[in-house]
């Protein structure tokens, strides 16, 4: 594609997420998540294989399905209370159905099922950018839409956590176990939104840092498959010595930064009484830690035949750009003991 076409494109992905972030109306809101959704349209189809054209055709009518019922949630609120503003919802049918709305446009079970079939068929930048940037304009409307009954996001946020440790036990392809793990950690940052929103939000910034490390380390040794795992010795033996404590931190293994934000959201729920909800969601974690356990084996403990088909991945000269990796990686690793820190930050 060429350059500024990307330029373009990238900076409506951000002009799309601030007007939703900058926005008290529900039409501006509205505005920021569409002009969000037409610029990275182009990105997901630029390759043009039959996949990435079925992906984005399917992410299109989704995220349209959502924006009209979010659109008609709003006009049948204003029109029950004479109100526009986002923090002003008091009727509980627009709530209701702008709540769903939303859930489809992150991929909240039930309303989930585009998104492993999405991922599957586009490159692992753009997936990367579907599985972080896109969930912050529609978090940053949920964290602002008052919700006098939680039920309904309790339950969705635990049929995420048990959908998405269930859904990708029997994966092979590492875009649809990183679609079902979004899924899952998507359930422990709603359950505990309406309680405490600081907590999602550290949650979220974790998640995001620790799916950039897993997405880039997935590009730099270019699998997109288990079976493909098993070669990573011979072209980044350092990387992939690193790659399965990446994983296990997205599991929320201690004393790895992904336990901090799953420690703080059980801890919170305890003290709000809610002790069958922390102990399902602290039981539906382990089948998220299984599969992420089943990729480390993969990557770290296996070696690939010597009779596969293709070309046998020699260690060549390493021209990528390792930067970014090794910064999100050290963040992914060692964050738990200044957790005190980064959640005060985000309580101010």
């Amino acid at each position: 594609m060429n350059p500024y076409i990307n330029a373009v494109l990238l900076f409506g992905l951000g002009l799309g997420t601030t007007i939703t972030f900058m926005s008290s109306h529900w039409l501006l809101a509205w505005m920021g998540l569409e002009i969000n959704t037409l610029a990275i349209i182009p990105l997901m189809a630029q390759h043009h294989h039959p996949r990435a054209v079925e992906a984005t055709t399917k992410y299109f009518l989704t995220q349209a399905t959502a924006a009209a019922a979010l659109l008609f949630a709003s006009i049948t609120n204003a029109w029950l209370t004479g109100q526009w503003d986002i923090q002003q919802m008091t009727h509980p049918l627009p709530t209701t159905i702008i709540t769903l709305a939303l859930a489809l446009k992150i991929g909240l079970a039930p309303l989930h099922t585009w998104l492993p079939e999405v991922l599957q068929g586009l490159d692992l930048t753009t997936g990367l950018i579907l599985s972080t940037w896109q969930k912050l304009a529609p978090f940053a409307l949920l964290l602002q839409i008052p919700l006098q009954n939680q039920t309904i996001l309790i339950m969705m946020a635990l049929a995420s956590t048990l959908i998405g440790g269930w859904g990708g036990l029997n994966q092979t392809q590492l875009r649809k176990i990183m679609a079902y793990s979004s899924i899952a950690h998507l359930g422990w940052m709603i359950i505990i939104i309406q309680f405490m929103p600081s907590l999602t939000l550290l949650a979220l910034a974790l998640y995001i840092t620790m799916t950039f490390s897993a997405f880039l380390t997935f590009k730099i040794n270019n699998t997109t498959n288990i079976n493909t795992l098993a070669t990573s010795w011979t072209k980044t033996p350092v990387i992939t010595a690193t790659a399965p404590l990446i994983l296990l931190s997205l599991g929320g293994l201690p004393p790895l930064t992904g336990f901090a934000p799953k420690w703080l959201i059980l801890q919170e729920l305890t003290k709000q009484g809610l002790i069958l909800t922390a102990t399902m969601a602290a039981l539906t974690a382990l089948l998220s830690l299984y599969f992420y356990l089943r990729l480390s084996y993969a990557m770290t403990l296996t070696m690939s035949p010597n009779n596969i088909t293709g070309v046998t991945p020699w260690r060549l000269y390493f021209n990528q750009l390792t930067l970014p990796l090794s910064m999100s990686l050290v963040m992914t690793l060692l964050m738990l003991p200044i957790t005190p820190t980064i959640s005060t930050l985000t309580t101010l």
